[in-house]
């Protein structure tokens, strides 16, 4: 039986469970009504039933896989990323300044739940490049947002966050990458790190990591730590992809599903 997005009850939800309305109601909102957000809801689901649900079984029959130390996604992966990017649906919360909708989040939830219900290994890179949007809006300087914020919004570049390391899990604080100041506003970092979804792929200009790692002279524990942008590649002077950085992925993850999400 073919995957059909349950647009309806997200309607009904929206009317006559969380009460929309107030949020349209609001200034910030005043032009997200229940009317445009039905069409919004539509398209979405239309674009999870002929582009993201027909690929998700390539996923686990073709895995993505590390060829020469670059990844290889699933047959069909790339179209169906460049169908959600061009389609605007990372960028539906984003800050309109950069590219964003400016929607309400609670719309982006519904779209997300349907785009993670059509093909889950594919869907966790927008939802990656999403959190670090999220990350980035609230907490980096001008001149990081202007650099990455419009191409991250568009789907051009990809994003990820790395936390995890081989003896740092939930432990956190336990992690032992090293951040070390070149003294010119960037960092010189080392360490590894496991579990990174979308770590990498073969169709985004860049990779964008958000990588959390420690001061030489940081205390112990979470209150150490510091969290650093880490591109593929280095933006150059004109904001396009430049050289390559030194970091690189060494291998996928074994794992009992999701087969197509690297």
């Amino acid at each position: 039986m073919p995957f059909r997005a349950p647009v309806s009850e997200y309607e009904f939800m929206l009317r006559h469970v969380v009460d929309y309305d107030k949020v349209a109601a609001t200034t910030k909102f005043q032009d997200a009504g229940l009317d445009v957000v039905d069409a919004i809801l539509n398209e979405a689901g239309k674009m999870c039933n002929e582009v993201m649900a027909p690929v998700q079984r390539n996923g686990d029959l073709h895995p993505a896989v590390l060829e020469n130390g670059v990844v290889r996604t699933s047959p069909g992966f790339a179209d169906a990323y460049g169908a959600i990017a061009s389609g605007g649906w990372i960028s539906t919360s984003a800050d309109p300044e950069y590219g964003g909708m400016g929607l309400p989040m609670t719309v982006t939830t519904a779209v997300n739940e349907m785009m993670s219900a059509a093909c889950l290994s594919l869907q966790l890179a927008p939802l990656m490049t999403q959190g670090q949007i999220e990350a980035l809006e609230a907490h980096a300087d001008a001149q990081i947002k202007s650099l990455y914020l419009p191409k991250l919004i568009s789907g051009e570049w990809t994003g990820t966050m790395n936390l995890t390391e081989p003896q740092a899990g939930s432990d956190v604080g336990a992690l032992s990458s090293k951040a070390v100041d070149n003294g010119d506003g960037t960092y010189a970092i080392t360490g590894q790190k496991i579990y990174i979804s979308w770590g990498d792929n073969d169709f985004a200009e860049n990779v964008c990591h958000l990588v959390l790692a420690r001061l030489p002279d940081g205390p112990k524990g979470t209150k150490g730590i510091s969290l650093f942008l880490v591109p593929k590649r280095v933006p150059d002077a004109d904001g396009k992809p430049g050289v390559a950085n030194t970091l690189k992925v060494v291998s996928l993850e074994h794992k009992t599903g999701l087969h197509g999400s690297p």
